[in-house]
């Protein structure tokens, strides 16, 4: 290994995203490119694998422009997960990629789920995680059912990274964290579990550790024969890019969802709580949610502003009377609470309540997820509060910062780099032999921007405001199911 640079390649739901990384830590060079989610029925969401390929290849071109080759020592790939596309023997897609946000397979899902032992989840997983909508098994019975024709030419069902590391380098394979749902504590496939689904076992591909050196870049493409990391899943690759390689630290990444995290091997066995196979010496609990930049987009776009306006808004507008509840379960929640059927909904709207009082009640609805999940989360791991090591794009925004220092009552250490860029980029300099772990690559490169502290007279309002969210949620839960029936 000669090069001083690692590329990190970020996959995410909304964008590819792409960072040249120096030994120090800054970004040398980046590249960023949005790609669309389409919702051709309501409850699905679907994504085209060929749109991967294309930005990521594109965007490898991109960032690399003017790079002497030779400095680039390896490549780190992270991506969405519990998104899946279905595959013929020479790699080519069935069907439109089903992404996390896909909720077809709810049905599948809770009859699989109520086919297994929460005895056996806690066995297998270290805690009772439902087999939701998202999980790949749920997602295969659909197929097997709704297309057995497709499901009969299947011959791999891929993550987005596993997709495009399969045409980079021509080698299938997966690492085990971001197959958290079928593999077991021991990071091996659980034969049981895939006894439900006849079928699927034949259609997993191999599992190797993510700082494994996967292959070198095919020839006649950008960066032909430089190696590519195995890499591993956007929320484990982002809480080790905000600093989770470090055990006791806690995690806060905010993009598409909130993803809240704490690096520990202990281990309280929690519901709402996903506890991931420990690798490399970490043990990473993790409770993401379901929307979190994704509501402010939504926001955004119903009322004809930016997410960057919005956050002006909130700036110049505190909270009142005239400031509504806003439940931002918009297509189902995960952590903790884990049911798609859950919709969104603004409460406590009077006269007075304007544009700018409803965008503030987004950002707090967001952050009041954020703690909803975060207490479950502490009791897995077994800590109490301590400052959130903080990172991705909702971070970007002061006043959405502030929000959620107030929300949660606990000082919050913004990285600077990109937290799933720098997560990949640092896989890549553990595999190629930079640093000898997670632990040293992050002590090398580790740049933070100003502590943001909470203000204690907020944070106080801010808990009761949490008690109406949690009340709301459980009062509004049959309303929203009957209403979906008309």
């Amino acid at each position: 290994m000669t090069g001083d640079l690692t590329l990190g390649v970020d996959l995410g739901t909304t964008s590819v995203k792409l960072g040249l990384i120096g030994a120090d830590g800054r970004t040398v060079a980046s590249h960023a490119q949005p790609y669309p989610t389409t919702r051709p029925r309501p409850g699905w969401a679907e994504q085209d694998a060929a749109d991967w390929m294309t930005l990521v290849q594109g965007g490898i071109a991109q960032a690399c422009a003017g790079v002497d080759p030779a400095r680039i020592a390896g490549i780190g790939l992270t991506s969405q997960v519990n998104t899946h596309v279905f595959v013929d023997a020479a790699g080519h897609p069935l069907l439109p990629a089903m992404t996390w946000q896909d909720g077809r397979a709810g049905a599948e899902a809770a009859e699989l789920d109520a086919r297994i032992a929460p005895e056996d989840k806690v066995r297998w997983w270290g805690a009772p995680m439902p087999i939701d909508a998202s999980h790949p098994l749920a997602r295969m019975l659909w197929v097997q059912r709704h297309h057995p024709d497709l499901w009969a030419r299947t011959a791999m069902v891929l993550l987005p990274k596993d997709y495009c590391l399969l045409h980079l380098t021509g080698t299938a394979a997966t690492d085990p964290l971001s197959n958290y749902g079928l593999v077991d504590a021991a990071g091996a496939y659980i034969a049981a579990l895939l006894d439900l689904v006849p079928g699927s076992a034949a259609r997993m591909v191999p599992l190797v550790p993510p700082m494994a050196v996967m292959g070198q870049m095919r020839a006649g493409g950008p960066l032909a024969g430089c190696p590519i990391a195995s890499g591993t899943m956007d929320a484990w690759a982002g809480l080790i890019g905000c600093g989770g390689a470090r055990n006791g630290a806690q995690i806060y990444l905010s993009g598409t969802s909130e993803i809240l995290g704490i690096s520990q091997r202990h281990v309280t066995p929690t519901p709402g709580v996903v506890v991931f196979p420990e690798h490399a010496s970490i043990r990473l609990h993790a409770a993401p949610t379901q929307s979190g930049g994704d509501a402010a987009a939504w926001f955004a776009g119903v009322s004809g502003q930016s997410v960057a306006a919005l956050s002006g808004l909130v700036t110049t507008t505190p909270r009142s009377p005239a400031t509504p509840l806003f439940l931002p379960q918009l297509a189902g929640e995960r952590a903790p609470l884990w049911d798609t059927s859950l919709r969104a909904g603004f409460l406590g709207v009077s006269r007075s309540t304007g544009a700018a009082d409803m965008a503030r009640a987004v950002f707090e609805g967001v952050a009041l997820s954020a703690r909803h999940a975060l207490g479950p989360l502490r009791a897995s791991a077994g800590v109490g509060e301590d400052t959130l090591l903080c990172g991705g794009g909702g971070f970007r925004s002061d006043a959405w910062t502030q929000i959620r220092a107030d929300v949660l009552g606990c000082a919050l250490q913004r990285v600077a780099a990109d937290p799933g860029v720098m997560g990949a980029a640092l896989l890549a300099m553990v595999a190629v032999g930079q640093h000898s772990d997670l632990a040293a690559a992050w002590g090398a490169t580790a740049r933070a921007m100003p502590l943001v502290t909470p203000d204690p007279a907020m944070t106080a309002r801010y808990d009761d405001l949490f008690g109406i969210y949690t009340d709301a949620i459980s009062t509004l839960d049959p309303l929203t199911k009957r209403l979906a029936e008309i």
